[in-house]
């Protein structure tokens, strides 16, 4: 690993990062330090094979912190100025992305106005290359400034466009990078301007799960951060039985990531009205008996916005919602115990619900949570045991005068 030989240190570069096994090795055998020194080689073979190695291993936080260590984040963000090779290009937008996962990496990446760079990069690039930009963007746009500086850039409208691409891994990418730049008010409106939030629906029809879970994450962004959401919903001929008829899926992912987009739609309560008649609650139902907490706690707070609608506070009873929720409780996840507390308070309500709840035990679950330090947890779970001691007294009270 001393020699100076650049083709010889090329070959050998390329030959390990294709190599999984040695991956461990490059991380414990100091080799992250020798390719963050190479990557300023005047070879860009080296170069490559260099950037090349930091992508494959960067999934790993130890790997991400050591590349910044070692100083490797501006040599990589100057090789973006490197557009002619394009096999160099597809290797440090693949190292960028994966470094970006960590935060205090995005920072430096601001410093070195690699944002910048990647907005330029997002067009005339083979898809190799743009999977990646892309991925680099969805890491960054996590942070406010640079959702900014994407949209300064003109940097929203090449996004945009890509999502009616076909590829897999590109779509996967640039759904995220869209919704976490929805995220910002002035990017959204600049979105539905594109009639961005049009294609994110259209790729919930996408054959391909990833896709139709980063479509349905990205537009929950979108609803939150719309003008006129619910109007904006709307417009979307068969937009809601499309979304309601994915909660079929077997797929985790798309289930959680479809919840989520439910509990944003249903807090119109002219689209909450429409996802109901499209059978949203038994749907919702079928799926409690889940051991998955992503989807638990998107679930439950599904459940809980659907109940402001009808009779649906007593349909979720009927369709056997009721037990499930509660052994959630006993979850190991806070986020789950609160969407299930808040849940619960709204389907006490009926006291058929109230019954079902206290003969599973909910009272003795709830207690322990009355005193949590969460006060959206503490009132959830007060307001529940105040429903069922309600019904308790006011059962008394007919049965003994």
């Amino acid at each position: 690993r001393k020699t100076e030989n650049k083709e010889l240190l090329a070959a050998v570069t390329g030959a390990i990062w294709k190599c999984p096994s040695y991956r461990l090795a490059i991380k414990t055998e100091m080799m992250i330090e020798n390719l963050v020194k190479n990557l300023s080689s005047d070879s860009e073979e080296l170069q490559k094979h260099c950037a090349s190695a930091i992508f494959k291993c960067a999934e790993d936080e130890e790997t991400r912190n050591l590349v910044r260590h070692h100083g490797g984040l501006k040599p990589l963000a100057t090789l973006l100025r490197k557009t002619e090779n394009k096999e160099l290009l597809a290797a440090v937008t693949g190292a960028i992305w994966k470094c970006a996962i960590s935060k205090e990496n995005v920072t430096k990446f601001w410093e070195y106005k690699a944002i910048e760079m990647l907005v330029s990069l997002l067009t005339d690039q083979p898809e190799e290359v743009l999977v990646n930009v892309v991925g680099a963007l969805g890491e960054c746009c996590q942070e406010q400034a640079n959702r900014a500086i994407i949209r300064k850039c003109g940097g929203m409208q090449p996004l945009v466009n890509l999502l009616t691409g076909t590829n897999q891994a590109l779509l996967v990418n640039v759904t995220k990078a869209v919704g976490a730049c929805a995220i910002e008010p002035e990017n959204m409106m600049i979105i539905d301007r594109l009639d961005g939030v049009r294609l994110l629906w259209s790729l919930l029809k996408n054959p391909h799960p990833d896709v139709q879970a980063s479509a349905a994450w990205a537009i929950c962004p979108c609803i939150e951060n719309a003008k006129d959401a619910g109007e904006m919903v709307r417009s979307f001929v068969g937009g809601l039985e499309l979304i309601v008829n994915l909660l079929k899926s077997e797929n985790k992912e798309v289930l959680a990531s479809v919840c989520a987009a439910i509990t944003n739609i249903a807090k119109d309560e002219e689209n909450l009205a429409v996802i109901t008649d499209h059978g949203v609650v038994p749907l919702l139902s079928k799926l409690a008996n889940t051991n998955n907490d992503k989807l638990r706690c998107h679930l439950a707070e599904a459940i809980s916005r659907c109940c402001m609608w009808g009779t649906n506070r007593i349909a979720f009873g009927e369709t056997k919602a009721v037990a499930p929720l509660v052994r959630y409780l006993k979850s190991n996840d806070v986020s789950v115990h609160r969407a299930t507390a808040q849940a619960l308070y709204q389907l006490s309500e009926d006291p058929n619900n109230c019954i079902t709840m206290h003969e599973n035990g909910v009272v003795k679950l709830l207690l322990g949570m009355v005193g949590s330090t969460d006060e959206i947890l503490q009132e959830a779970a007060a307001g529940c045991i105040a429903n069922i001691r309600r019904l308790a007294l006011a059962t008394e009270k007919a049965k003994y005068g």
